[in-house]
């Protein structure tokens, strides 16, 4: 018997297709959008805790790098940015 092919990984291909056409934003909103649809799902399947905030800030800061030593800084910023955040939420 011919084994036939997975629907949700043609589901998938084709909307990674539609992606490559689309515009920075509208990737990045489809992103949020399945990201919190898979997140809301999996709070009620697998028990996880929920958020009641927003899993997602409303805009975001869209920079092209351009070399190495951007890359590394971009790399650090974001590594360190949830430490600095903690620190200023204790201080506060």
């Amino acid at each position: 018997m011919p084994k036939l092919p997975n629907p949700q990984k043609q589901f998938k291909a084709a909307h990674v297709g539609l992606l490559l056409q689309g515009s920075i934003p509208n990737i990045i909103q489809w992103y949020k959008t399945m990201t919190t649809n898979e997140y809301i799902k999996n709070v009620t399947r697998f028990n996880w805790k929920r958020f009641d905030g927003k899993l997602w800030q409303r805009n975001y800061y869209e920079h092209v790098v351009r070399n190495e030593n951007a890359l590394i800084r971009i790399r650090e910023y974001i590594k360190n940015n949830p430490i600095k955040h903690k620190k200023n939420l204790d201080v506060s």
